[in-house]
């Protein structure tokens, strides 16, 4: 098992945004292979730009994969999506994972006055201009929703498309036929649901020809505090469950807030469940979670 760190984009306490350069330092010091940066342009506790935050990085990245995990192309659009997405392969020599999906948020959508429940065929025509915008071919009034311009400058290799599902039939359809990995939702879903999900996926890329065993999956949003203190485990279990807008009691089977070897443990279902790399996102404390993780966590299941 891979680990990522997703940025620690949103402002839980009122602290502020945590030194980014800091953090992916942290990252690359004690074992995590990537960095990824989520999508939301309205939430309820201050969000910064995932694009923006991802570009500042670059640099301190060394070799660490650098993803969205995942990006709303139907809200960004699709051709400013592909845009950045080259942009970041290019700056980053070739490290760059595109992972996307529709999003689940309608006030995002309202936003940019795009009608939510067209989210779906909206996404799946934004799935294709972004592998033609990409790979530079120009396809201009072939679709209902967009153009798709041929961009310059193309990326350093063909950019990966990840899709984003919580693991529905439906969803692992559209990633089998769209993606060229899966990305899953790890408080949306348990170890025996991933692997049930990963099953059915790779019968579905098999019946399409293609090479599962070619095919990463990936569990993200794995939200993370590591205490032996059941009293700071409950208090950053409730603030999180008070963001989500989802209860305690059922979110605490879903992250890992608790003691480190509880926490590995858990993780190790995910390894058995296939799960190639794992997205922690700490609620507190990010620099100093990382490292903890990276000492307490990952020796253990990398």
């Amino acid at each position: 098992m891979r680990f990522g760190a997703h940025l620690p984009l949103i402002d839980f306490d009122g602290a502020g945004t945590p030194s980014l350069a800091g953090y992916v330092d942290a990252a690359r010091e004690v074992g995590f292979s990537a960095i990824g940066a989520n999508d939301h342009l309205v939430f309820q506790r201050p969000w910064l730009d995932g694009i923006v935050a991802l570009s500042t990085v670059v640099d301190r990245s060394a070799d660490l994969t650098l993803a969205t995990t995942v990006v709303l192309p139907v809200v960004r659009g699709p051709v400013a999506v592909a845009k950045a997405a080259a942009a970041l392969d290019i700056v980053s020599g070739g490290r760059f994972v595109l992972g996307v999906g529709p999003g689940s948020s309608a006030v995002d959508y309202g936003v940019v006055g795009v009608p939510f429940e067209e989210r779906w065929p909206r996404f799946d025509e934004a799935v294709g201009v972004l592998r033609s915008s990409l790979a530079g071919a120009s396809a201009a009034g072939s679709s209902r929703f967009y153009d798709t311009p041929a961009l310059e400058p193309r990326p350093v290799r063909p950019v990966p498309i990840w899709i984003g599902s919580w693991g529905s039939a439906a969803g692992l359809r559209r990633v089998a036929r769209l993606g060229d990995g899966w990305i899953a939702s790890a408080y949306n879903t348990t170890p025996d649901q991933f692997a049930a999900g990963c099953d059915a996926l790779h019968s579905m890329l098999r019946s399409a020809g293609r090479d599962e065993g070619e095919f990463p999956v990936a569990l993200a949003t794995m939200w993370t505090y590591l205490t032996d203190s059941q009293a700071e485990a409950q208090v950053a279990l409730k603030a999180l469950a008070a963001v989500l807008r989802r209860d305690p009691g059922t979110l605490a089977g879903h992250v890992l807030i608790g003691p480190a070897e509880t926490c590995a443990a858990q993780l190790a279902r995910y390894a058995e469940a296939g799960v190639d790399t794992v997205f922690i996102w700490p609620v507190g404390d990010p620099i100093t979670q990382l490292r903890h993780f990276g000492a307490s966590v990952i020796p253990d299941l990398a």
